[in-house]
């Protein structure tokens, strides 16, 4: 039996603690990438958040919550986390929050001929997802739930009207337990696959759940035909 993944809420926080010996992939701008991880936090940071500090800021909000897990991989967002949701699968689960408020598409109208002021951070508006798979994934097949999480999301976003496939901002996290003798790891996640058709059913519930707690305004159309969002 595979221990698993519960959720926590605490004081603006959503928190993961993790299980020994699982492995996570991560594109959280805080303890992301390939990592054992002991907790995955989702914090939530209101709209004026301007701090570039993310690492200390982090650690600040951890030691008010009395926690201090190590390692972490922490997740920012402007919505309100305690309006998260989920979604589940043959064993798959998904937790998302939803702030699709600052929409935009992954290539940009206007192409590279668009300038993009990198010194200014994205404006509020994010969409957070956290994924727990109960099956040792090889590398690869990270790197495919990931993949299969945001097509998932996007699949979702569209669905609900949204214009575009994501925020500047959004983050994933996958977490999976590590291979042991008897249980080898599996190769594939991609969307057709298993798993990954798993991953996708459950991040689409959570995403399409957290769009209808907060629905995309549909308003008249724009008269700024370079607008994105």
């Amino acid at each position: 039996m595979v221990d698993v993944v519960h959720l926590i809420e605490r004081d603006g926080a959503l928190l993961f603690p993790v299980p020994p010996g699982w492995l996570a992939l991560s594109s959280a701008s805080v303890g992301g990438g390939l990592v054992w991880p002991r907790l995955v936090v989702n914090l939530g940071v209101g709209d004026g958040f301007l701090r570039t500090d993310l690492d200390t800021y982090v650690g600040e909000r951890l030691a008010a919550l009395g926690r201090d897990d190590a390692p972490v991989v922490a997740l920012l967002t402007a919505a309100d986390v305690r309006c998260w949701t989920g979604g589940e699968a043959d064993g798959v689960q998904a937790w998302a929050t939803v702030a699709a408020s600052k929409p935009t598409w992954a290539a940009r109208p206007g192409g590279l001929g668009v300038r993009l002021d990198e010194d200014l951070p994205p404006e509020p508006g994010t969409v957070n997802i956290v994924v727990t798979v109960p099956a040792p994934l090889t590398g690869s097949a990270l790197v495919q739930a990931v993949g299969t999480v945001t097509e998932a999301k996007a699949q979702a976003l569209l669905h609900a009207g949204v214009p575009g496939t994501g925020t500047a901002s959004d983050a994933i996290v996958v977490l999976c337990p590590d291979a042991v003798e008897g249980r080898p790891p599996v190769p594939f996640a991609g969307v057709r696959s298993p798993w990954g058709h798993r991953v996708a059913e459950a991040v689409r519930q959570a995403v399409s759940t957290g769009m209808q707690v907060n629905p995309w305004p549909r308003v008249a159309a724009d008269p700024d035909p370079e607008r994105i969002w």
